[in-house]
């Protein structure tokens, strides 16, 4: 059996471990760095949230949410690339590393910001109550006491609702439609959802309504790891969209009001 020269063996094997070298990724590298060297953002939303993010007639993603990130990804000059998620599977997209961000009206709070970085604010809202037209007399946070309410699993609504209103029966859901189907069969009495979305679902849904006045404001924002150098890219490319009116074009298309101030 022959064998190759010593010297041969150690520099096929020096050019080996200088190409394993030159393949690991800098681990020092920031977030934003690389992002930037991928060319692409990962964005994780739900699609079955409008007028957010939902799949239109033809099956693409459509929305508020949709056009913000697609309009933030140019901005930074990345190319979108979402990726769909039931609600309660987002924020952990962001941990295992499938995302890079999550776009999804989260609510920006103390617990969610003690776990990742946030934007500035996109949007600023409210919680609405959203009951059967047939039921009178919930307008008003403490009249859910006691009371069946369907909120979304792992959302801010949930968060609220526990802490805020203890007596009342929560019921949890991973999508939008169930809710209302079980509201409309008198399984629950009332649900809780974002006055933007209530506002938009009453519209098209005679047998709802949005009753009282939204409550608790709340802003959301552009989640992320975190990563001071990434939070602070993505707010400069918001504020960039803010001043150049085009935050407030894409508002005024799905709302006909500015909902990001």
């Amino acid at each position: 059996m022959r064998f190759p020269a010593r010297r041969a063996v150690l520099s096929g094997l020096g050019v080996s471990l200088l190409a394993a070298c030159a393949k690991k990724p800098d681990a020092g590298a920031s977030s934003w760095d690389r992002i930037k060297a991928s060319g692409t953002l990962r964005i994780g939303l739900e699609g079955t949230y409008p007028p957010f993010n939902f799949q239109d007639k033809s099956g693409q993603l459509a929305g508020f949410e949709v056009d913000f990130a697609k309009a933030l990804a140019a901005q930074l000059g990345l190319r979108p690339e979402f990726h769909p998620a039931p609600f309660a599977g987002l924020l952990g997209s962001l941990e295992s590393g499938r995302v890079d961000v999550v776009i999804n009206q989260i609510t920006i709070t103390p617990d969610r910001q003690a776990k990742y970085d946030f934007s500035e604010p996109y949007t600023v809202s409210g919680i609405q109550i959203i009951t059967l037209k047939s039921k009178t007399g919930l307008t008003k946070p403490e009249h859910l006491a006691g009371k069946k309410v369907g909120v979304g699993l792992g959302t801010n609504y949930e968060q609220w609702i526990r802490a805020n209103v203890p007596t009342a029966d929560v019921r949890t859901y991973d999508d939008d439609p169930t809710k209302y189907q079980d509201l409309k069969a008198g399984r629950t009495d009332a649900v809780l959802n974002d006055r933007l979305v209530a506002a938009d679902f009453v519209k098209t849904s005679p047998d709802f309504v949005a009753s009282g006045p939204p409550f608790a404001a709340q802003g959301a924002g552009v989640a992320m790891k975190k990563d001071p150098g990434l939070k602070i890219v993505i707010d400069q490319a918001i504020d960039a969209l803010r001043k150049s009116g085009r935050l407030t074009a894409i508002s005024q298309q799905w709302f006909g009001m500015d909902v990001t101030r």
